[in-house]
């Protein structure tokens, strides 16, 4: 059975906007029980093998205990787990080496405690093997609010070949940023910010924002991308991407209220609407500044700088949970004894 690999970050969640906007910050346990549901329905499902990234916030500790105490009492409803071989830097830096030594080791798919940063970071070095985002983070427009059991059970049908790939995985777009020969990726949106200081790298001031790059934005999301899905709203398999100039409020055309972070809800000022289409160039509208990646500040740029923004489909892999949980149940993957199931019983009553 294939192997799955899980990048639980146990700092996610952690940056300034947790202060000004009163988001959430899970402990430490609710993060070793996300993994412990995980881990159930990826035993469930058929995976006997499980590797995750090493840290020092003590995720491991809770969940080592755990495993051991249920394995004493006769309860084995988990997969063998290991640990990576790495060290912990306690930065961004080792979501990235457990996702290369993850993608050396063949698993079968990446599962992702974190928010946008983390699966951003994820993605750049997974390659082609599939990930699957549990929200732990600030914003979380990337990983869908969803129970940890059912993407531990659709992930396991999914690398255990139980339900065909055209079914269990989903191409994703992203944006790519390069700054001369420096190039990054973006997941959901690329903020343009009209000042090259970086010291807080977590956005939510609005006032400097000039463009806004995004591959999606639902009317219900949170975060920048929020400003598309409340103006021009665009689904993840929408073949193309959205561009909003924003403008200061004073010089707008109009203004919007959008949920940037949550809890944070801020006046922005909107100059205009496009769509942006795939592998086209596109260029910000200010010669000056610094460039946000799904919400966190990553380059700066002067007048003398080459900065590019281009929209890449098909880009990246995810599990597709609903549809791996609807074939499951069309398919009756999760239903023992006969495999033919009963006809819903009609009701009984008068008929006319």
């Amino acid at each position: 059975m294939s192997k799955v690999g899980i990048i639980a970050n146990p700092v996610s969640a952690r940056d300034i906007r947790r202060i000004v906007s009163h988001a959430g910050n899970l402990p430490i346990n609710d993060r070793a029980n996300i993994v412990l549901r995980l881990l159930t329905g990826l035993f469930t499902a058929g995976v006997r093998d499980v590797l995750i990234m090493p840290e020092n916030g003590g995720i491991r500790t809770q969940l080592m205990r755990t495993i051991k105490r249920e394995a004493k009492v006769g309860e084995a409803r988990f997969p063998q787990v290991s640990y990576l071989d790495m060290p912990v830097t306690c930065t961004s830096d080792d979501s990235a080496r457990a996702a290369r030594m993850m993608r050396e080791a063949q698993v079968g798919a990446i599962v992702v405690l974190g928010g946008d940063g983390t699966n951003r970071v994820v993605v750049s070095e997974c390659g082609n093997i599939p990930v699957s985002g549990v929200s732990t983070g600030t914003n979380n427009a990337f990983p869908e609010m969803r129970e940890p059991t059912i993407t531990g059970l659709a992930v396991g049908l999914a690398v255990t070949r139980q339900i065909p790939c055209a079914h269990a995985f989903t191409y994703n777009k992203r944006l790519e940023v390069k700054v001369n020969d420096q190039r990054e990726i973006a997941l959901v949106d690329v903020a343009v910010v009209a000042e090259r200081f970086v010291g807080a790298r977590a956005i939510w001031k609005t006032e400097n924002f000039r463009d806004l790059f995004t591959t999606f934005g639902a009317p219900d999301g949170i975060g920048m991308s929020s400003i598309v899905g409340l103006l021009a709203p665009l689904r993840r398999d929408d073949p193309e991407g959205r561009r909003i100039q924003l403008r200061p409020l004073e010089g707008a055309h109009h203004t919007i209220n959008a949920p940037i972070a949550p809890g944070l809800i801020e006046a922005v000022g909107i100059g205009g609407v496009e769509t942006i289409l795939p592998d086209q160039i596109y260029m910000p509208s200010v010669s000056a500044g610094s460039i946000a990646l799904d919400g966190e500040r990553e380059m700066t740029f002067s007048e003398i700088d080459e900065v590019s923004i281009r929209l890449q489909v098909d880009a990246f892999r995810t599990i597709n949970i609903p549809e791996c949980m609807a074939y499951a149940a069309r398919h009756g993957l999760l239903t023992n004894g006969a495999q033919d199931c009963p006809q819903t019983a009609q009701p009984h009553g008068r008929t006319t």
